[in-house]
């Protein structure tokens, strides 16, 4: 699969002046909720109305989607409203059903995009249609997987195909339901540069008040449009509540995002700087948390010397680490004098939280 800009005209055929923005309720819940928000969102710069219909629920038990119905309502919205309209489809059978009910757009998820299997099943059952299709990054970050999920789609003789940036599962607790793993989508970026790219702020965050924030790091990095979760009345959704915003709310959103626009070459020169402000804002942020991390576990060493009475101060291992440290940091263009000064800070950070611990 090789880059070129045939791969944008499904959207740029659109001929929109600000991104794309796919929006609509996590589930289709009943046929007159479908259309109430739909009718809300009508006139505001959604493009696509979504709404998800089959619904792969984590655990057995949860409110797994109302099924085929559920495309009835879409064509509903069509007619009402003129916005196109999409779904997500996990297997063969939701991509017939899907297309007989000449729905716009496809997305095939995250618990998809996983298995290779699944992903050739759907590309069989997609074969040769000019609906656009857009596939999200697998549960885990593994960018090879992510673009053969997506060679499949296109070797199936899909040419109208995007991606959705949705995060990471993690095991470890973060302020993420899915860690964004931004460099990943900048690898993305970097590969298929012409691949229209969106990004998903309600699966990464799981909380509306974030939302805002992780958009405006998808446009600072030059995404195309974002898919935002939305809901007249969030708080009694029958599926991922926390994460949906009112259509109100979506409209304030849209107004209060910084929008670039590239018409000239200063212009061009403050968009690639503000692309390079946001990768050096997401790293800064990467090291804070792993910072973090090392002083919990200063805190443990702490608790544990606490019990052996065993002396904070560790000059020989210390020593040790620092030399190590040096000859590592040399590897990655990093002055001795940076790495002598950064890690004696760190050192003196952990060995206070140490002493914290012990004298606590």
């Amino acid at each position: 699969m090789e880059n070129t800009k045939k791969m944008r005209t499904w959207l740029d055929d659109l001929n929109l002046d600000h991104p794309l923005v796919i929006a609509g309720p996590c589930s289709a819940e009943t046929e007159e909720q479908v259309l109430k928000i739909a009718h809300e969102l009508k006139d505001t710069d959604v493009s696509y109305f979504r709404a998800g219909i089959w619904k792969p629920r984590t655990r057995p038990g949860m409110f797994e989607g109302v099924g085929a119905l559920g495309l009835k309502w879409l064509q509903k919205v069509k007619a009402e409203t003129g916005m196109k309209v999409c779904t997500e489809v996990a297997n063969a059978a939701h991509v017939k059903l899907a297309l007989e009910h000449d729905i716009d757009l496809l997305w095939i998820g995250a618990r998809s995009t996983v298995s290779p299997f699944i992903m050739q099943e759907i590309a069989d059952a997609l074969k040769g249609t000019d609906k656009p299709v857009l596939i999200k990054n697998p549960v885990n970050p593994d960018l090879a997987l992510w673009l053969g999920g997506i060679e499949r789609i296109y070797t199936a003789g899909v040419k109208n195909i995007g991606a959705i940036h949705r995060g990471f599962s993690t095991y470890e607790k973060t302020k993420y339901r899915n860690t964004p793993e931004w460099q990943l989508a900048i690898e993305f970026q970097n590969k298929y540069p012409d691949i229209p790219l969106i990004n998903d702020p309600s699966h990464i965050t799981g909380k509306r008040d974030m939302i805002f924030d992780v958009s405006q790091t998808a446009l600072d990095l030059n995404f195309d449009g974002l898919m935002i979760e939305t809901h007249y009345d969030p708080e009694n959704a029958w599926s991922d509540a926390a994460q949906q915003v009112t259509p109100s709310t979506l409209v304030q959103i849209m107004k209060d995002l910084k929008i670039r626009k590239e018409s000239n070459t200063e212009a061009e020169y403050n968009s690639s700087l503000d692309n390079l402000r946001a990768q050096i804002d997401i790293v800064d942020n990467q090291i804070l948390d792993l910072l973090g991390k090392r002083m919990k576990t200063s805190d443990s060493i702490g608790a544990l010397k606490k019990q052996k009475n065993v002396a904070v101060l560790q000059s020989k291992r210390w020593n040790e680490i620092l030399g190590k440290m040096v000859l590592e940091g040399e590897q990655h263009g990093l002055s001795e004098e940076f790495i002598l000064k950064m890690f004696k800070a760190v050192h003196q950070e952990s060995i206070n939280h140490q002493e914290k611990v012990i004298n606590g």
